[in-house]
């Protein structure tokens, strides 16, 4: 789903802002709502909402797929948390990494 059709506009950040990169339901007051969920736990999820908004099964693969490139998952970013391979949540532009 693209960012823009967020019902909140997006998540917010630690002093209130809006986000420009993490979605309301994922980021909330500057931090992730869910920070164990795994990425495929997220992919499950995101599936199962979608089939019960009626999209066909087919079509959920593959709107989901590129969940593991979001940044939030992403193990190329420089502040990435090694052990855990999840970012920890800061502004993209602090590192370079979106």
């Amino acid at each position: 789903m693209p960012l823009k059709r967020d019902e909140q506009g997006g998540g917010t950040n630690a002093n209130g802002s809006m986000s420009t990169t993490y979605y309301s339901h994922c980021y909330q007051q500057g931090k992730i709502a869910q920070p164990d969920i795994t990425v495929e736990q997220m992919q499950a999820r995101v599936r199962q909402k979608l089939i019960e908004f009626g999209f066909p099964g087919f079509l959920t693969g593959l709107f989901t797929r590129r969940i593991p490139k979001l940044v939030r998952w992403r193990s190329d970013c420089a502040k990435s948390d090694r052990v855990f391979a999840l970012p920890q949540m800061h502004p993209p532009s602090e590192c370079g990494c979106q």
